[in-house]
């Protein structure tokens, strides 16, 4: 698994600020409406359906929201770069400003949890985030992310 498969160079945005998590979901949700077509509400309410088991605030600024959804055949990503951190009731307490989310089929079982696991080593190595944090051209950030990492321990 890869990320350069799981998320489109139109999947990635910069945003300069965002009144509160709910326009956050509201915002991911769009995006993946307009790069995947999937339906901007259901997706809105996933992930706010499943942050309500647990805020999903990995920590050092990196939220990874995700959702099953209904009506979708394959995983897929979005990932939102915010120039003012966003309060997420994160795990130790810390605004976020990067934050990738996830939209799996319902039953996509192990196959979500490969691609959150990735997205998770991922968005732990500093060295990308310090890049990430870095730029603010859609263009380039797509391009750390998705040369990332490929498939390791996954």
């Amino acid at each position: 698994m890869e990320l350069s498969k799981l998320l489109m160079p139109g999947a990635v945005r910069v945003v300069g600020q965002l009144t509160g998590k709910k326009r956050l979901f509201q915002e991911l949700g769009e995006m993946a409406a307009q790069a995947y077509g999937l339906n901007a509400a259901a997706a809105t309410d996933g992930l706010q359906e499943r942050e309500m088991l647990g805020p999903t605030g990995v920590g050092h600024g990196i939220a990874l929201p995700h959702a099953r959804l209904d009506d979708i055949d394959r995983i897929v990503a979005v990932f939102l770069r915010m120039e003012k951190p966003l309060d997420y009731d994160s795990v130790d307490r810390q605004p976020v400003d990067l934050v990738f989310g996830l939209f799996a089929p319902k039953d996509s079982g192990v196959e979500h949890l490969k691609a959150l696991a990735l997205v998770s080593r991922t968005m732990r190595d500093s060295g990308i985030c310090a890049k990430l944090r870095a730029n603010t051209d859609t263009a380039k950030l797509h391009a750390i992310l998705t040369e990332a990492r490929s498939t390791q321990a996954a």
